[in-house]
């Protein structure tokens, strides 16, 4: 029966997470010895009382004759009352009249089941988390509840839907760590009458509906190219003045523009498949001006021509 406590040496035994604890073998191992001594004195004395009362000495021994690990403290109840707590290590048991409950003191996890909860803006999600607990007070979690893990866990429960439904969504998906800790609070104060320490609450996860993320998903896709073109723009509004900038200086001193041209025969030289044919700029000037001359002169003749006609 997971979750709930039940008499050291009774066969339902079992505690929380289903690990079995029964009476070690130690009282056994100890009974059979004192017994093996009678039997020794028995042969050598040829008394028989030896081994009867070896024989009784090795069921008393090997039913009072307890031993509790490292992590784990005994709760000894004599005859329905509260007796001691006896642990760790070897402890002796009245039989008949005692009955034991073993509580493990390592940290435990409660896994809570994922929980469909409105948030504060109207936002289904389910949200799952986990709790990390252990038994601070062994006494009070053995006498004060009757099943403190369900318990624990329904309160955790009800927190949890609490603490979602009065956050947004925006908080849920950006302050996990702050719920959680919310969340500890409120659970460690209502489980400290127990005996159960919360020692921390995570949010594992907020599944949101499919809606929803592929909205979301719209929204950041937009988000993400106005912002890649307002830097595309500014980077254009940059160049633009650099470039104005640049035909200031150059319109101020000609010889820039020159170097400029030289840069740029530089650069397209730097291709290896590219062929450059270098025209001086008086030839270019004279043949801009023959060819001007050229033009225009063709220009006329056709007007005289469509005179004529």
């Amino acid at each position: 029966m997971k979750g709930q406590l039940a008499p050291v040496g009774s066969g339902a035994y079992s505690f929380e997470s289903g690990n079995k604890s029964g009476a070690t073998p130690v009282g056994g191992v100890i009974g059979i010895l004192v017994f093996f001594l009678s039997l020794v004195a028995t042969f050598f004395t040829a008394q028989f009382g030896y081994a009867i009362v070896g024989f009784i000495l090795m069921i008393f021994i090997a039913a009072s004759v307890r031993v509790a690990a490292e992590w784990e403290r005994v709760i000894v109840l004599r005859v329905g009352r509260y007796s001691r707590l006896a642990g760790p290590g070897l402890f002796f048991m009245v039989p008949i009249f005692e009955q034991l409950f073993r509580t493990d003191l390592r940290t435990r996890v409660w896994d809570v089941q994922p929980q469909e909860i409105m948030s504060s803006d109207s936002v289904p999600v389910e949200v799952d988390a986990v709790i990390y607990y252990k038994i601070d007070n062994p006494k009070k979690a053995v006498m004060d509840v009757e099943d403190f893990a369900t318990a624990s866990v329904k309160i955790a429960q009800t927190t949890l839907r609490d603490i979602v439904g009065k956050s947004d969504l925006d908080r849920l998906l950006t302050r996990k760590e702050e719920i959680g800790k919310d969340i500890q609070k409120i659970v460690d104060l209502a489980t400290n009458p127990w005996g159960i320490k919360i020692s921390g609450v995570e949010i594992k996860d907020v599944i949101l509906p499919e809606m929803l993320k592929r909205a979301m998903a719209k929204e950041a896709e937009a988000s993400r190219e106005k912002k890649a073109r307002l830097i595309k723009a500014e980077a254009e509004m940059e160049s633009a003045k650099k470039f104005s900038e640049a035909a200031d200086i150059i319109a101020s001193k000609p010889n820039a523009l020159k170097l400029r041209q030289l840069q740029t025969w530089q650069e397209i030289g730097a291709e290896q498949n590219s062929l450059m044919i270098l025209i001086p700029t008086e030839f270019a000037s004279e043949a801009n001006a023959v060819l001007g001359a050229a033009a225009l002169g063709k220009t006329e003749i056709e007007k005289m021509e469509k005179k004529k006609a």
